[in-house]
């Protein structure tokens, strides 16, 4: 079938394909670029990007403020043609001055979930930075699009519908994950979409909508767009390829996965998380924790220091650098064999086998 041309607020990949932000250092300015070159959308994880500042454990902030800014060069540097956005949590302590910075420095689109970014219009205010809340379900999406309207009158230049298949955090009950109660990402795209589209029409807009969580091939995007998407959102798939920013041992830890190693964790967030059960996550969860060396101050409201099982940050930062961590994955992880190129996943998504 032909696939529908994806305009966001006047942006237009040649492939209706947007790379999943990726935290923390798994997509930066190498995976982000090499996808936009490859005519999709590259994403930019904003999540405690600066981790490899010298001075980061002194000043986080400081330091994810400057890497927001030499990321986003480095990426225009590389696809001077591309489109480039970021993906920031919502969650997060300092979430309006990261999104802030990012606008300073011309970044296309942000994307936002983990969380409702209910106050994201507001932060882009006067500038041309597109916007595309992440939501689970109808109700969410109602949530966000009547919030922004009324608080800020604006409307969403996308909506991504992300599925209990994706890897990271999740927006679904941990309970229902477990015990496979929760809905499939086709039966939340197909009430979204029906929400999305009366509600673009009642204000004469275009909202495109778009799929995310456990989008493997074209076959799946093909079913996506039946069901009325203008676009996917793919992450897992892009791990395993030569560009990506992750270290070598973590895309092997990919290759090496098999079904039966991915898991369904509660993360120090509070929120469900799908993610490989590598001896970190089984010293984590099965055998008392793993006491925080050093508490990075990311989410005060959410995460303790004194009861989480571990320190999230760190957990992520010793998975990017090729230690034992915390590896985030999708439900499909075990599908993947090999590590290609960006080009290419965007192909085998794009096109028939």
């Amino acid at each position: 079938m032909n696939l529908p041309t994806l305009t966001i607020g006047g942006l237009q990949p040649k492939k209706p394909v947007i790379q999943g932000g990726m935290g923390i250092g798994i997509s930066l300015s190498g995976l982000a670029s090499a996808v936009a070159n490859a005519g999709g959308i590259g994403i930019i994880s904003g999540v405690q990007i600066g981790f490899r500042d010298p001075e980061f454990t002194k000043n986080p902030v400081a330091a994810n403020l400057r890497a927001i800014g030499t990321e986003l060069a480095k990426a225009r540097q590389l696809a001077p043609k591309g489109i480039i956005g970021m993906n920031f949590m919502s969650i997060d302590a300092h979430y309006a001055e990261y999104v802030r910075e990012a606008v300073k420095n011309g970044v296309d689109l942000i994307i936002s979930g983990a969380g409702l970014p209910l106050q994201l219009p507001k932060l882009v205010e006067g500038s041309k930075t597109r916007i595309v809340p992440i939501v689970s379900s109808a109700r969410a999406c109602r949530l966000v699009l009547t919030s922004w309207l009324k608080k800020h009158n604006r409307f969403p230049d996308a909506v991504v519908v992300e599925g209990p298949l994706a890897g990271g955090h999740l927006g679904f009950k941990l309970e229902d994950l477990w015990n496979g109660t929760n809905q499939t990402l086709e039966q939340a795209l197909s009430e979204v979409v029906a929400y999305v589209r009366s509600f673009a029409e009642k204000h004469h807009v275009s909202i495109p909508v778009i799929a995310a969580g456990g989008i493997m091939n074209h076959e799946d995007v093909c079913r996506m767009v039946k069901l009325g998407a203008s676009g996917v959102q793919v992450g897992t798939a892009f791990v395993a390829t030569a560009e990506c920013d992750a270290d070598e041992a973590y895309k092997q830890t990919y290759l090496a996965a098999k079904p039966e190693d991915v898991r369904i964790i509660k993360s120090p967030t509070g929120f469900a998380a799908r993610a490989i059960n590598t001896p970190f996550v089984q010293q984590a969860y099965d055998h008392g924790g793993i006491p925080v060396q050093h508490c990075f101050r990311c989410m005060p409201e959410i995460c303790n220091a004194a009861t989480t099982p571990y320190c999230l940050s760190q957990a992520l930062f010793d998975a990017a650098h090729g230690k034992n961590g915390l590896v985030f994955c999708g439900g499909r992880v075990g599908e993947i064999h090999d590590i290609t190129t960006a080009a290419e996943v965007i192909r085998r998504l794009t096109e028939p086998a």
